[in-house]
């Protein structure tokens, strides 16, 4: 069966396979159905937003995805006023949108939206499931099929960046963390074809990696760099030059680091 599902444009686009790996999907089809928000929590590349497109199509609902920033605001998600030929009118939000059509709305990395958005999901996320509008005076109740889904990086939480207790308790929780190593392997071998063998030296690499996490590097390598520099060597880039730019340049931008880090990268493909 094809999954797929719609991007802010109506545009519709092909699910990636999602590899599950405990029970979260059975977890997030019972939360949808009992009108519970859902909170992920993860670090960066371990598939987060992969998991939300993907059961978004499962379940059949048009998927809303903003990617959050320091400059968001509450008005970019429920609307605000426009000035056109016609004169003054009013443009839904993505999350206005969701829940008038009962679709799913994802705040991927919600914590670095300013403080004033994560107060307006409070009344969508209790028992009310109520959307005020004040600029136009609606409240939208939201429909069964509507779910909140947001999602943050825990180890980039700080005192000014961080959910409110009385923000992440409204939610179910879900954890993701890397893959076991099998399950990493067999990930990636499935979505670049690249040989068991080097899929294991990948994930071997990346493993070492994460060890050190907290002392040269702020974060491991999530799955989605091991698929990136797997794909560069399919495509016949050198498997050192392939992680230095896949893995290596992208964890770090210290010169010292970086070269740590390829003695990792040289170790683990001494032969290559």
């Amino acid at each position: 069966m094809t999954n797929t599902a719609k991007d802010l444009r109506g545009t519709t686009f092909t699910t990636p396979t999602y590899h599950a790996g405990g029970q979260e999907v059975a977890l997030f089809e019972q939360a949808w159905r009992n009108q519970l928000p859902v909170l992920i929590k993860g670090p960066t590349g371990c598939g987060k937003t992969r998991f939300v497109r993907h059961m978004a199509a499962r379940l059949g609902r048009e998927l809303y995805t903003v990617s959050c920033h320091d400059d968001l605001s509450a008005s970019d998600l429920i609307g605000r006023h426009l000035i056109g030929n016609g004169g003054t009118y009013w443009m839904d939000g993505p999350l206005t949108r969701a829940v008038r059509e009962g679709s799913i709305c994802y705040l991927d990395e919600v914590v670095e939206a300013r403080k004033d958005t994560t107060v307006v999901l409070h009344a969508l996320s209790d028992d009310r499931r109520i959307l005020p509008i004040d600029r136009t005076g609606e409240i939208l109740q939201a429909p069964p099929e509507f779910m909140l889904v947001i999602s943050y990086n825990p180890g980039y939480q700080n005192v000014f960046k961080g959910l409110k207790p009385s923000t992440r308790q409204r939610f179910v929780a879900l954890r993701f963390d890397p893959p076991e190593a099998e399950r990493e392997e067999a990930i990636i071998c499935a979505e670049t074809g690249i040989a068991a063998d080097s899929a294991k030296r990948l994930v071997t690499l990346a493993n070492a990696l994460r060890s050190v996490v907290g002392q040269d590097l702020e974060e491991g390598p999530g799955t989605r760099l091991l698929i990136s520099a797997a794909r560069l060597m399919v495509s016949g880039v050198a498997p050192k030059m392939a992680c230095r730019a896949a893995i290596a340049e992208s964890l770090s931008d210290e010169i010292e680091v970086t070269t740590g880090l390829m003695e990792v990268v040289s170790a683990v493909f001494a032969d290559q």
